[in-house]
């Protein structure tokens, strides 16, 4: 099968591979879409924190934002999973330990990330294997568009929720991108006044076109009480700003993870009675974002500007846009193309 494979920061081709097949309690999935995320950008370019403690290495075989049909099963799985739309689970935890029992397999020392960490092949590929524990059937509502938008829409699901917003509750999300306008739209479902900061004036104009009535550039945010801050973005500059704007008693979310260490004053911390929490993972709120896709609560399809083959992965990744994309902060890929 075809397989986009990176070699070595910048270098990666697309390359015949040997078909995965299915071990005992795991499926073959021919995989339809997928997204291209950040996390993959970062093992391009060489600079992902895994490469450098051992948790990956070259070569690597990308994508953990994906949806597919099952297409074979190995030993223990049911006959009946095959010919289903599927999404996963990335984070595959020893199942042994106490976490894994405690249903945190996400947070597991010994873990294995689909696409990203210990070697398990990613979904850049025609075919996929993954473990039946990991599996989540896709209801007909949702297509594969939306599909390969269950796992970022998990993130940023859980990020909502560890913000603890109620209805008429104003929540400011900095950063505009897949993730930030993903937590808007849940946000936004569930009642919330929402209000985005980002830098890019082009990705303003796009939070704008969606329909948030409250777009900001770091200069012209108002003064405004916050019951919680989101920060979906890479700057290490924004912790500390989150916590200065939230409200006192507040919520302050981190899901963005910097290149370099961020620095908060724990006092202000104290003094204001400041909650944070940090979000790793899609693994509690792949459920919960599938019932929100399914129920159209959340739409998260507007946020794809272009679906691509195989072979123009290496340009995505590269940060070179394709041809006629749109304005979305997101680029597909098809496989099968």
């Amino acid at each position: 099968m075809r397989a986009f494979v990176v070699s070595a920061p910048g270098q990666a081709a697309v390359l015949d591979v040997a078909p995965p097949v299915a071990e005992a309690d795991q499926v073959v999935v021919d995989v339809e879409r997928v997204g291209v995320c950040g996390t993959d950008v970062e093992f391009f370019t060489g600079e992902m924190a895994y490469l450098h403690d051992g948790h990956a290495r070259y070569p690597l075989r990308l994508g953990h934002e994906w949806c597919g049909t099952v297409s074979s099963v190995g030993t223990g799985v049911e006959e009946s999973w095959l010919g289903r739309r599927v999404t996963g689970d990335t984070m595959l935890g020893c199942r042994r330990c106490e976490r894994c029992r405690d249903g945190r397999q996400h947070v597991c020392e010994h873990r294995k990330e689909i696409g990203i960490r210990g070697g398990w092949a990613g979904a850049l590929a025609e075919q996929l294997v993954v473990p039946l524990t990991a599996l989540y059937a896709l209801p007909e509502q949702i297509d594969v568009v939306a599909g390969a938008l269950v796992e970022p829409g998990g993130n940023a699901l859980r990020t909502v929720q560890a913000a603890k917003l109620s209805a008429g509750d104003r929540v400011l999300i900095w950063g505009p991108g897949s993730i930030g306008l993903l937590a808007a739209a849940f946000a936004a479902a569930d009642g919330a006044e929402v209000h985005l900061v980002g830098t890019e004036p082009e990705s303003l104009a796009f939070a704008r076109s969606l329909g948030y009535q409250h777009v900001w550039s770091a200069r012209e945010l108002p003064q405004l009480p916050f019951a919680a801050v989101i920060d979906a973005t890479y700057g290490p500059e924004v912790p500390r700003a989150a916590v200065d704007l939230v409200e006192p008693g507040g919520r302050v979310v981190l899901i963005g993870i910097a290149g370099q260490p961020s620095y908060v004053d724990t006092r202000t911390l104290v003094l204001k009675d400041v909650t944070v929490v940090g979000i790793l993972s899609a693994s509690p709120g792949l459920a919960g974002a599938i019932a929100r896709y399914a129920s159209s609560a959340v739409d998260p399809r507007p946020l794809v500007a272009a679906t691509v083959g195989l072979e123009q992965v290496g340009d995505v990744l590269a940060g070179r846009r394709p041809a006629g994309a749109g304005a979305g902060p997101k680029i597909h890929v098809d496989p099968g193309r």
